[in-house]
């Protein structure tokens, strides 16, 4: 793939600052001036100050569980973000926001050609967490976890004036594939975007993948019987990023509007 684009190399420097643990009185004053510039609600969560590093405060723990829906049928909010679109997925293409089309073929890869073709007619949901949001990852169902891809790819932001501009913002950028399926064997596709700052990705149940790096070819995961439950977490970003979700027709139907505001744990559908 050639030489490391800049915001890679830029988010390597960023995220390197981020984990540098400082004097307790200088980081105190690191992660008080963060929370004041981005606004961060901190009731769920430690006091600021006992974070040991800037990146320990982004990917920041809850303190107490969030409750989840009792009906089963519940399609979960996975993450705490921003709506910026959802849809239906037609003649291979999902919309990064309104107006901006961007083929699912090319963004899921060569190792997931047939979930690109099984989600057609099939709703997507984009998740924006911004730098203020709590950064960690959780089941948006119940699903089996039947392979993943690692691409490697820039970080440029995937704020709005990026979102509205930008063609095919969700291919360039760094991202991990996550294919599943449901009780009902219907297919489910997760997408993890990289953006610009520290730039990692952490999967918990994939030690492996390492984004953000030296690595420059896609690397492929696949998995035997591997089941997460939904609210399971199983992941953050150290920097806010997106999340978009593909359904195969007719096993969701999403209940949300764009630019609404959502936390982990809220019903943003049903499972059909």
């Amino acid at each position: 793939m050639g030489k490391r684009h800049f915001t890679s190399a830029f988010s390597q420097a960023f995220g390197r600052f981020a984990s540098k643990p400082f004097p307790a009185i200088i980081q105190h004053v690191i992660n008080a001036f963060y929370v004041k510039l981005m606004g961060l609600d901190m009731s769920e969560f430690r006091a600021p100050s006992s974070y040991p590093t800037l990146n320990a405060l982004f990917t920041r723990a809850l303190e107490q569980p969030r409750k989840l829906p009792e009906d089963p049928h519940a399609l979960i909010s996975g993450v705490d973000a921003l709506i910026t679109d959802y849809g239906t997925i037609e003649e291979g293409k999902a919309y990064q926001i309104k107006g901006m089309a961007y083929s699912i073929d090319k963004l899921f890869g060569s190792y997931h050609t047939a979930a690109a073709s099984w989600v057609e007619g099939g709703e997507f949901m984009n998740f924006y967490l911004s730098p203020k949001d709590y950064h960690r990852y959780h089941m948006p169902m119940t699903l089996r976890i039947h392979s993943m891809t690692h691409i490697p790819g820039k970080l440029y932001p995937v704020n709005f004036p990026l979102l509205r501009h930008k063609k095919e913002l969700f291919i360039e950028n760094e991202r991990v594939i996550i294919e599943c399926s449901d009780e009902k064997e219907r297919i489910h596709v997760l997408v993890l975007v990289g953006a610009l700052n520290v730039g990692k990705m952490v999967v918990t149940f994939e030690p492996r993948v390492h984004t953000n790096s030296n690595i420059r070819e896609p690397q492929h995961y696949s998995y035997d019987d591997l089941t997460l439950s939904r609210g399971e977490l199983f992941g953050w970003f150290e920097m806010g990023s997106t999340i978009l979700t593909f359904s195969q027709k007719g096993a969701i139907v999403p209940e949300v509007a764009i630019n609404q505001k959502v936390s982990f744990g809220d019903i943003v559908g049903k499972i059909c």
